[in-house]
């Protein structure tokens, strides 16, 4: 006879070892801040193992992707064997064409798999349109969560070592370790593998005070833009703007619009700010891969500030390989635009991205374009302006990126056009009072979130110091009054980050 305690012990059991479609495993949830805090007892003891600390954190980032993408962490596995075996081929072999020929090779199968997954419904559906509905049939795709990301950097690894910028490393484990790594493995940032590896050999792992307490000041503040500024104004707000714009004044359709900037931003710069942090308190440094881009004064400086991983990713590998600016300005603003283009399709398989990546390509080759014909006007960032000029710039490359973001959020083309519509035709002015008082909390909310995004780097800094020097009780009874904050305010389950769909 089976104890009724004993039942409930193995259903939780059964339910934290098996994967839920439903729910993923995210970093705001409840469940893995439980889990993490299990999971640094044992990391610690393994300060001064390597091996056992690199495979112990192996085993717990694959139960992670697990968790976030059921089965297809075994695709994981795959993408770190089939690159580790053709970096060795790359490195040992002596003709430049045998290696060319691999390096081929590992891009084709990376994209192979992302090709697969994230794009064939998207071209079983153009096919349909084209040639009528049944023209094509197939199963829908499951895509795995973050698998942009990971193959991206794993790329990246195989083209240093074509290139002789890196040296391909000798252990298997090594290689599954970093394409893993827990914090930056489902939503970013990409991590380059000339930046991680070396940091993996460090005997002891080192955390210093510092580190741990920027760590814990980047895990507060990115559950901070996650959990309360970016899922409150999209469940109450947001969501409900781009699901039926008609029913919304224009007034408040611009209201949707700056809304969801702020909502992405919060939510894909907040998972990186946790990244970043969990990976300081392991003993890790990340680069930056945010800078309050929405201070910045023209389209090139937004483009340096957000996203900075995926930015420089595609500038070195895609843009730089194409030809950069090293064969006339024709070419370059060509460049520019594929490059954009080819950045829009990454993010989604739908037209609306593919026109997201040519509205700010366009914006980038004209930039571009107005900086040579007009060098003592038109600069490359906001520093190099004067105060009014750098304002006015600020407005400007802000709306141009807000258009951006109605092709980015609307479910389909058609809706985008009624967002606008509203905004230009049926504005409203009159009803300015009655929405600012009807969504109170929601607009105070926006305007904090704003008004904290536009504060100079040194508030920042000194956010950042206060925290990092209080003693570690007060950082305790700070992250337990956040998640406090976090149950009063959320009206839902927690919500998946943006970028997991990525």
């Amino acid at each position: 006879m089976t104890l009724p305690a004993t039942d409930g012990i193995m259903e939780k059991l059964q339910a934290l070892l098996s994967y839920d479609a439903s729910s993923p495993l995210i970093f705001s949830s409840g469940l893995f801040l439980f889990l993490f805090a299990g999971f640094m007892l044992i990391y610690n003891a393994f300060r001064r193992a390597p091996m056992a600390r690199i495979v112990y954190v192996i085993l717990f980032s694959l139960y992670f992707y697990y968790k976030s993408s059921g089965i297809y962490f075994l695709l994981l596995i795959f993408a770190a064997t089939s690159d580790f075996l053709i970096a060795q081929g790359i490195y040992r072999v002596r003709s430049r064409a045998a290696k060319r020929w691999l390096v081929v090779l590992s891009v084709m199968v990376n994209l192979g798999m992302l090709g697969y997954f994230k794009y064939t419904n998207f071209l079983v559906d153009i096919a349909n349109q084209m040639f009528g509905q049944g023209f094509l049939q197939f199963q829908n795709i499951f895509l795995p969560v973050g698998i942009s990301f990971f193959v991206f950097q794993s790329m990246s690894y195989t083209i240093d070592i074509y290139r002789g910028q890196l040296k391909p490393l000798g252990n298997w484990c090594d290689y599954l370790f970093y394409l893993s790594f827990f914090p930056q493995l489902v939503a970013g940032p990409i991590v380059r593998a000339r930046d991680f590896l070396p940091q993996i050999y460090r005997n002891p792992v080192f955390v210093s005070r510092d580190m741990f307490g920027r760590g814990v000041f980047l895990i507060l503040s990115g559950l901070f833009k996650k959990a309360i500024i970016s899922d409150y104004i999209s469940l109450n707000f947001v969501d409900r703007v781009f699901d039926n714009p008609m029913l919304y004044s224009g007034f408040e359709n611009l209201m949707g619009v700056y809304g969801y900037a702020l909502q992405i931003y919060c939510d894909f710069s907040g998972y990186s700010d946790m990244a970043i942090g969990l990976a300081l308190l392991l003993g890790f440094r990340f680069p930056v891969n945010f800078d309050s881009p929405y201070q910045s004064a023209t389209i090139t400086e937004f483009w340096r500030r957000w996203h900075i991983s995926l930015s420089s990713w595609l500038k070195d590998y895609l843009y730089i390989s194409l030809g950069g600016n090293r064969k006339g300005r024709a070419r370059t603003y060509a460049n520019l635009m594929l490059t954009m283009l080819l950045g829009g399709l990454w993010h989604g398989a739908a037209v609306r991205f593919i026109l997201w990546g040519a509205l700010h390509g366009a914006a980038l080759a004209v930039h571009k374009a107005l900086m040579h014909a007009f060098p003592s006007v038109f600069k490359a960032s906001g520093e190099q302006m004067r105060p009014w000029r750098r304002v006015l710039g600020v407005l400007v490359t802000f709306h141009v990126v807000c258009l951006g973001w109605i092709l980015f959020r609307a479910p389909d083309m058609h809706t985008g056009e009624r967002i606008l519509s509203q905004i230009f035709g049926h504005f409203q002015w009159r009803l300015i009072p009655q929405v600012v008082s009807g969504y109170g909390a929601v607009m105070a909310l926006m305007a904090a979130g704003y008004l904290l995004h536009m504060l100079p780097r040194r508030a920042e800094a000194w956010g950042e110091r206060t925290v990092a020097g209080a003693p570690l009780v007060v950082k305790a009874l700070m992250l337990t009054v956040l998640i406090w904050c976090v149950m009063q305010i959320k009206s839902s389950e927690i919500q998946p980050f943006i970028y997991f769909q990525f």
